[in-house]
């Protein structure tokens, strides 16, 4: 079995489970995976089971002197091997002056990364995400005379694609999780051989039984749940101003809002603007526990993003039998299927958003049958325990190890 780096910006998160459960799945197939992080993480926060994944990670950074020297010689020694990438940052596209100089640095921090690798025997890289760490596994895998492969998943692919001509002219298969994502990359980048852009959906496993949640005090009317970081992306003042409406229409709910992140005190503030203090309750970072009984108590869950590759909340709402609102975007129309499993809303719509929402949060138990069907279609088409069998077969069909040494004795690495 081969030796794969398995590399990503920010790693081990608690919000991208999928990721461990990649590493595991070829673990359990003999394949012997050296995890990495372009960041270093924040420890405080994790899981038990995180920790002991972080304690085994390669981290990048804090970069280290003497690596970043033999990195520099590397990159000398080796400049016409990694001269087309040079010519792609500094030539051709509209990338602006800051964004040419940060890939100029990524290419220097590939190399550190091919040295920190010397010796470990790799004989391909994957890099989760299409954003940094993925030029950084190219240059490495250049350098290291070995493949790479990525996973691009929504921002990275449609907000953040910076350089991916190249990263996908150079990596030897692509695994993206929507069909959307996959036409979207055959249109966009049309040089690149449909062979090796692969679909592989996410999954999640069947739920369980989540614990009451005593001290909201906000059961007594139709509860909306929203799940994820509080991120510009996520737009959840679009999700505060839709409450507003509601509040305005007569529409008795309650919104809670669980995540945490950089947006948190301007939607305090959007809060008090709107008067909505009695309606909304921004929950914080939420345990996996405590995750499961507010999806409990939740009578609609819905998503606000702008952009997004498909969610792995709504899939762990559906399966939960809940009904979804989600606008009508990527790869979600795959999942949530209007009418049938769930509902989707105009993309900026706040009219559409709010007409949908009052109309599920009016319903009762109207929705039975529908959210029946939204349960039956993620564990048909969206179920963690199969789709993660395919990406181990997938994988492993697409990787080959090379019949001679490992990395360690690479003439690249030999020159320094």
């Amino acid at each position: 079995m081969p030796t794969v780096a398995y590399i990503a910006n920010q790693f081990p998160s608690a919000v991208e489970p999928y990721i461990v459960d990649e590493i595991t799945e070829l673990g359990k197939r003999g394949v012997k995976v050296v995890a990495c992080s372009a960041r270093r993480i924040e420890i405080a926060g994790l899981s038990p089971d995180l920790l002991t994944v972080a304690e085994e990670t390669i981290f990048l950074q804090p970069l280290r002197l003497w690596p970043l020297i033999r990195a520099v010689w590397l990159c000398a020694l080796n400049f016409g091997l990694l001269l087309d990438f040079f010519e792609r940052i500094l030539l051709p596209g509209n990338e602006p002056p800051a964004r040419r100089l940060r890939a100029l640095l990524h290419t220097w921090l590939g190399a550190y990364y091919a040295v920190l690798l010397g010796g470990r025997e790799v004989e391909h890289i994957h890099v989760h995400h299409g954003y940094f760490a993925s030029w950084v596994g190219m240059v490495a895998a250049r350098l290291l005379g070995i493949g790479f492969s990525m996973t691009l998943h929504g921002s990275d692919l449609l907000v953040h694609g910076a350089y991916l001509d190249t990263k996908l002219a150079n990596c030897c298969f692509c695994f993206t999780v929507s069909e959307y994502n996959r036409r979207y990359i055959l249109d966009r980048y049309s040089g690149t051989d449909p062979r090796k852009v692969i679909l592989q959906r996410m999954g999640v496993d069947p739920c369980r039984d989540g614990v009451p949640v005593a001290h909201t005090g906000m059961r007594s009317c139709p509860v909306m749940l929203a799940v994820g970081r509080l991120h510009p992306v996520k737009d959840h003042a679009f999700l505060l101003r839709a409450c507003s409406l509601l509040k305005q229409a007569g529409v008795q709910f309650a919104c809670l809002i669980a995540g945490e992140g950089r947006e948190r005190k301007s939607l305090e503030q959007l809060i008090l603007h709107c008067k909505l203090e009695g309606e909304v309750k921004l929950l914080g970072h939420v345990s996996r526990e405590q995750l499961d009984s507010y999806y409990s108590m939740a009578d609609l869950v819905v998503l606000t993003s702008r952009s997004e590759g498909i969610p792995l909340v709504l899939m762990e709402a559906m399966v939960r039998g809940k009904a979804v609102l989600a606008p009508a975007i990527t790869g979600i129309p795959e999942l949530v299927v209007h009418g049938q499993t769930g509902f989707l809303y105009r993309p900026g719509s706040l009219d559409d958003f709010v007409a949908r929402a009052e109309s599920v949060l009016r319903s009762g138990d109207r929705l039975a049958g529908l959210q029946r069907a939204a349960r039956e279609h993620v564990l048909t088409s969206f179920n963690r325990s199969k789709n993660l069998e395919v990406f181990g077969n997938l994988f492993l069909q697409h990787v080959t190890a090379p019949t001679e040494s490992a990395c360690s004795e690479n003439p690249l690495l030999q020159q320094i």
